[in-house]
């Protein structure tokens, strides 16, 4: 009887939890990292579109001899 019941293919368990522990600790760690990025690459946008705002304020100066008025 014993011997039937290793003789079945599948997971355990404990096998399952292990991998869902394991799952959530690497989400643990990955989500923080994640939203650190995220915020890198929100004040990167943010600097790209000042720097092409001073591009076009400047050109329009080169322009008008006078900044733009809005």
């Amino acid at each position: 009887m014993l011997q039937k019941i290793r003789s079945r293919k599948g997971f355990t368990l404990i096998e399952l939890l292990i991998v869902v522990a394991i799952i959530g600790i690497l989400a643990a760690i990955a989500i923080p990292q994640f939203s650190s990025y995220r915020a890198k690459g929100f004040n990167s946008a943010a600097t790209s579109d000042l720097r092409n705002f001073k591009t076009q304020m400047e050109s329009g100066f080169a322009d008008l001899q006078a900044y733009p008025t809005i």
